[in-house]
């Protein structure tokens, strides 16, 4: 059922996109939007995680720089059935993590800093877990596309109301100025709804790779304390990115329900206590 909503958002995402294309030049504007996309697309895919590492000048580390790290994530690729992913370090302070690559086979899981210093083994494996999940289900190849296109449609929008084909149009101006307005928010709303969804699964995946659901719902609650009251200014800097990481690293107000690139932690926590057996207001032990 997970895997069907997904795709009927990813497909409701492009026909929003193909509709903009529409709008500005018709049959033809659809048809170049369409080639835009699968363009788009296709660097995205081979060149995302790098991109992505890039900006926020993560540094690869080895058995040498990051033993524990990295022996704690080969445990844990195994207990997954996964190829061992590359392991990279940003130096942030606010605890976070994200996976990325198009494939299992290309894969890199990154952790912060202030993840490393903020959270015991147990809880740091839980985390690893969980974005090995999406390694696994290539959530990582599936949320960059959806940013991508999400990203196009916005971009389509402005155009749509300069260069719109108003004549081929008959309600005009006024439906163009809607849709200017309209789309880029329908389209961050279905790219939100993609990866509430998909944390939720990671959540439940990582918890079975790990076995012990609570070490992340430990994480979990200890991140976003943290993460409340320690920016992440990288990703203030590329909100398009929040989507990527464990817990939102954004700092942000009003309409943050609809908005939010992340499931309520308090949520996610309760359904990992449900997991191991423990009662969702129930406080600690955790293992």
């Amino acid at each position: 059922m997970n895997i069907l909503r997904t795709g009927l958002l990813m497909a409701a995402l492009t026909a929003l996109f193909l509709f903009v294309g529409f709008l500005i030049g018709g049959q033809v504007g659809m048809e170049i939007a369409f080639l835009f996309a699968a363009g788009t697309n296709l660097f995205a895919y081979w060149n995302s995680d790098k991109v992505l590492l890039s900006m926020y000048g993560a540094r690869p580390v080895d058995e040498t720089t990051a033993p524990d790290l990295v022996h704690l994530v080969q445990q844990l690729a195994v207990q997954a059935d996964l190829p061992v992913p590359k392991v990279y370090i940003v130096d942030n302070p606010q605890p976070n993590a994200f996976a990325t690559g198009r494939n299992p086979e290309h894969a890199a899981v990154c952790v912060t800093s202030g993840l490393l210093a903020n959270v015991d083994k147990e809880e740091l494996a839980g985390v690893l877990a969980h974005e090995l999940s999406h390694v696994k289900h290539r959530d990582t190849l599936i949320m960059t596309i959806v940013a991508t296109i999400a990203g196009a449609v916005s971009m389509l929008a402005n155009f749509a109301l300069f260069f719109g084909d108003n004549r081929r149009n008959p309600f005009g101006f006024v439906v163009l100025l809607l849709v200017t307005i309209l789309a880029p928010i329908a389209a961050v709303v279905v790219q939100m709804a993609i990866s509430r969804s998909r944390e939720f699964e990671a959540d439940r995946e990582g918890a079975e790779i790990s076995g012990r659901p609570l070490w992340l719902a430990s994480a979990l609650q200890k991140i976003e304390r943290v993460a409340e009251v320690v920016p992440n200014e990288e990703a203030q800097s590329h909100p398009a990115t929040a989507h990527m990481f464990i817990i939102n690293p954004l700092h942000g107000g009003g309409l943050s329900g609809l908005f939010s690139s992340h499931p309520s932690t308090e949520e996610r926590i309760a359904r990992l206590r449900a997991m191991a057996g423990q009662p969702a207001a129930q406080a600690g032990p955790w293992a």
